[in-house]
């Protein structure tokens, strides 16, 4: 066996593209049984939508969630038939928001169909949670996250004026989310206090924050009717920091990251601390492996979500140190 101890990196909302996991359905079978699932679970054609479009559909919470899912189980997939003959498998997985869902499936924590169709559920949830309008999300970048925590808490007014950090994405870049008020307001705070760069997102409701709670409630029921079982490796939990072993650990933290902040950071550097020692982001995009170098530029990263990305992480992973050294 290796002695190489991957962890695998699933992404989130964001990463979604027309056409995505195209490649792995036209050149590998597993890939193409995944979309088929996926497709079968929903009885919806879900694999038309993220191939053909249109975008503003697959902007849809309710499509992207599962269409991020899809793809990024996909890959999974092909990665590991190409693995398993060099003897190398995962070791640990983290995921980012809905990312975690898919690392879940991915170290056999619940089935496919059932994450496919609850991500679906979770997104429905979300958008209905909050007006279109009333809420918003903004990225703060070059300011510490204990100081934007303090700030957000100077900005929030009241119940339905409320603001707080939702992505600790990596030292350089914390979003907010909340009100769309108390995040201007926020916004506001932390340029005066010296941030580099203040950005409002586009997103169609203000995710991992106290007003998402309607969505966290609704997500709780659907996941009483779901199976878990024990991960086959450590998951970490986006609300929590801390390694998931046990099936009974499980369906908790998936209910509190609704309104909880996606502490990625801490999941990174835990992975670090548990000795990975390549990161391979499974999935579309590369937002994470992004992070991954403002958090520790001295971890590998590397990615698959097609065949060229597939080829360039399994010639990563069976080079030898010396190879490694002079590339």
């Amino acid at each position: 066996m290796s002695t190489l101890k991957p962890a695998f990196l699933f992404p989130g909302q964001g990463s979604q593209t027309v056409g995505m996991g195209r490649d792995l359905y036209d050149n590998f079978p597993s890939a193409r049984t995944t979309f088929e699932e996926a497709d079968e679970a929903l009885q919806f054609p879900l694999s038309r939508l993220i191939f053909d479009g249109p975008a503003d559909d697959l902007q849809l919470t309710e499509h992207t969630q599962p269409a991020i899912l899809t793809v990024s189980i996909a890959a999974y997939r092909v990665l590991i038939d190409a693995l398993k003959p060099l003897g190398i498998a995962p070791a640990m997985a983290a995921g980012h928001s809905l990312g975690e869902y898919s690392a879940h499936v991915a170290a056999g924590t619940l089935s496919f169909a059932d994450a496919v169709r609850t991500v679906r559920s979770r997104g429905q949830f979300m958008q209905q949670a909050v007006p279109p309008g009333v809420g918003s999300m903004a990225a703060i970048l070059g300011l510490p996250a204990a100081q934007i925590a303090d700030l957000c808490k100077q900005a929030s007014t009241g119940p339905q004026e409320i603001v707080s950090p939702a992505n600790l994405n990596s030292p350089d870049q914390t979003v907010i989310s909340g009100s769309l008020a108390a995040v201007e307001r926020a916004a506001e705070l932390c340029k005066a206090a010296g941030a580099k760069k203040t950005v409002i997102l586009k997103v169609s409701a203000p995710f991992h924050c106290a007003l998402m709670q309607p969505a966290e409630d609704a997500l709780a029921t659907t996941l009483e009717g779901i199976t878990f079982n024990d991960p086959a490796y450590p998951v970490a939990a986006n609300v929590d920091a801390r390694l998931l072993t046990q099936a009974s650990e499980v369906r908790d933290c998936l209910v509190r990251q609704v309104t909880g902040s996606v502490r990625w950071v801490e999941c990174i550097q835990l992975l670090i601390a548990e000795g990975a020692t390549h990161f391979i982001e499974v999935g579309p995009g590369r937002v994470l492996s992004g992070l991954m170098r403002q958090i520790d530029r001295a971890q590998k990263a590397l990615n698959v979500e097609d065949s060229v990305s597939l080829d360039k992480t399994l010639t990563a992973l069976t080079a030898k140190p010396e190879e490694e050294t002079q590339a």
